[in-house]
C-alpha cells in the first residue's frame, strides 16, 4: 500500500510535462535523503539562507541568491526589493505604496497571469507596446524605445518575462534600463532547460532573475531561486525572513543581510508568507548542484527514445498522426505531437484526452494546442514502462475501446 492509497489519491502517468497541477517534478533519492537529514537539526535559517546564496550565486554567476517558496514568490519578493529597497520603513508600508515609486514597466507581450505575484508586493504594472505579431494585425513586436518612452519619476523597475523569441532583446531592455538607474526583473520560470539558462541571463545584465526549483531542478516543488544583485537579494531576503529578534542580539549573516540605511530592522515584511523550510532549502541546494552536474545530453537521448517508442507504437492508428519533434525544433523538450482528425475519430482533443485521464491510471496530455485538434506527450515526467501503458491507452481510445 502506497502512501497515497493511504488517502485514496490516485497517482498518475504525467505525459504532459512538469507541471505544478500534477505534482512538479519527480525528487532523486539523493535530494530526499538531503531532505530528510535537514529535518533532524535545527538551524539559523538567515544562516542556511547565507549559504544557500554562495551555493546559488557559484552556479548562476550572480553576486548573491535566495531559495524562494517557487517562482511565482521568487517575482513578489523581486518586486519587494525593487520598490522598498534598503529602506525598512519601505518594507513595512508594503503594499502601500503611494508615496514612492511604484510603476513597473512592462511589455503588453510579456504579460501573463503570473502577474499577479508582481502586483502583490504593491506594484502597479504599466503596460507597453501592442500585439501586432501575436495577433497578425502587423509585423512588429514591442520596441525598446516605447519602454523608455514609457519611465517616469514613479517608474520602480522593468520587469521581462524570458521566452524563446521574448522581444525586444533582454540586452536591449537592460542597457536602456541601468541608463535610467532602474533593475530588470527576469521571469526565467520555466526557461530551464537549456541549463546554460541558469547564467545566461544574469550574464545579460538582468539585475534579478527567477527560476522555478521544483521542475527542471527536480527540487521540492514548493522552492524557486531568485539570484541577482547582492543589495536586492538582501532586500528580499529581509522581506522574506522571520525578524520577530531582538536588535541588540540579532546578528545577521555578513555578507548575506546588508546594513539597512535606518539602522534598525523592519518588522515581517510582505514575504513572511512566502518562507521556505530548511529541508526545502537543503533539497534544492542538492538538486541545483545535482542538475549543473547532469549528462544533459544523455538525459536528452532518454526522453527522445521515450516519445520514440510511443511514436513506433501509434503506426497506423485511425484517424492519428504523430509526429516527433525534437528539443532544437521545441527550444527546451523533445515532444510527440498527436494529431487528431476530430470528426473521423468523434472524439475531440480535449474529449481524448478526459478519457485519458479518467482511466485506471490516469494519463495526462499536454493541451496547450487541444483547441487546434493537438495533443502533446512530453517525455520528462515520463518513467520506465509508462510509455507502454500511454501508447496503449491511446491505440485503445482511439479504435474505440477506451
Amino acid at each position: 500500500m502506497g502512501i497515497y492509497d493511504r488517502y485514496d489519491v490516485r497517482t498518475r502517468i504525467n505525459a504532459a510535462g512538469l507541471l505544478t497541477r500534477l505534482g512538479g517534478s519527480l525528487m532523486p533519492a539523493e535530494v530526499l535523503d538531503a531532505m530528510t537529514a535537514a529535518a533532524q537539526d535545527f538551524v539559523d535559517m538567515a544562516e542556511l539562507q547565507a549559504a544557500a546564496s554562495v551555493v546559488i550565486a557559484r552556479h548562476t554567476g550572480a553576486e548573491a541568491g535566495l531559495v524562494t517558496a517557487g517562482a511565482a514568490a521568487a517575482l513578489t519578493l523581486g518586486t519587494a526589493a525593487c520598490l522598498a529597497g534598503l529602506d525598512a520603513a519601505r518594507m513595512d508600508r508594503l503594499p502601500e505604496t503611494d508615496d514612492f515609486p511604484n510603476e513597473v514597466v512592462m511589455c503588453r507581450t510579456h504579460r501573463t497571469g503570473y502577474d499577479h505575484a508582481v502586483r502583490a508586493a504593491g506594484a502597479l504594472i504599466r503596460e507597453v507596446g501592442f500585439n501586432d505579431r501575436a495577433t497578425g494585425a502587423g509585423v512588429r513586436d514591442v520596441e525598446a524605445w516605447e519602454l523608455e518612452a514609457a519611465i517616469t519619476p514613479r517608474t520602480a523597475a522593468i520587469a521581462y518575462m524570458a521566452a524563446p523569441g521574448s522581444r525586444p532583446p533582454l540586452t536591449e531592455v537592460v542597457a536602456l534600463a541601468h541608463r535610467h538607474r532602474l533593475p530588470v526583473l527576469v521571469d526565467a520560470a520555466a526557461q530551464l532547460p537549456p541549463p546554460e539558462n541558469l547564467r545566461r541571463f544574469v550574464a545579460e545584465g538582468a539585475d534579478l532573475v527567477a527560476f522555478s526549483g521544483g521542475k527542471a531542478i527536480r527540487g521540492p516543488q514548493g522552492t524557486g531561486i531568485l539570484c541577482g544583485r547582492r543589495d536586492l537579494i538582501g532586500s528580499a531576503a529581509f522581506q522574506q525572513l522571520d525578524l520577530d529578534v531582538r536588535p541588540e542580539t540579532w546578528r545577521p549573516p555578513e555578507g548575506f543581510l546588508p546594513r539597512l540605511p535606518l539602522g534598525g530592522i523592519p518588522h515581517h515584511g510582505i514575504g513572511r508568507g512566502c518562507k521556505v523550510s530548511k529541508e526545502e532549502i537543503v533539497g534544492l541546494l542538492v538538486a541545483l548542484e545535482r542538475f549543473v552536474a547532469l549528462d544533459h545530453a544523455g538525459e536528452q537521448a532518454r526522453q527522445e527514445k521515450a516519445i520514440a517508442a510511443i511514436h513506433g507504437r501509434l503506426a497506423g492508428v485511425p484517424h492519428l498522426e504523430a509526429r516527433l519533434l525534437s528539443a532544437a525544433e521545441t527550444g527546451r523538450d523533445p515532444l510527440l505531437e498527436l494529431h487528431l482528425d476530430e470528426a473521423g475519430l468523434g472524439l475531440s482533443a480535449f474529449q481524448l484526452s478526459l478519457v485519458l485521464q479518467h482511466g485506471d491510471p490516469p494519463i495526462h496530455l499536454g493541451e496547450r494546442r487541444a483547441a487546434d485538434g493537438i495533443l502533446t506527450v512530453n517525455p520528462v515526467g515520463l518513467r520506465d514502462g509508462d510509455e507502454a501503458i500511454v501508447s496503449a491507452r491511446l491505440r485503445a481510445a482511439c479504435e474505440g475501446n477506451g
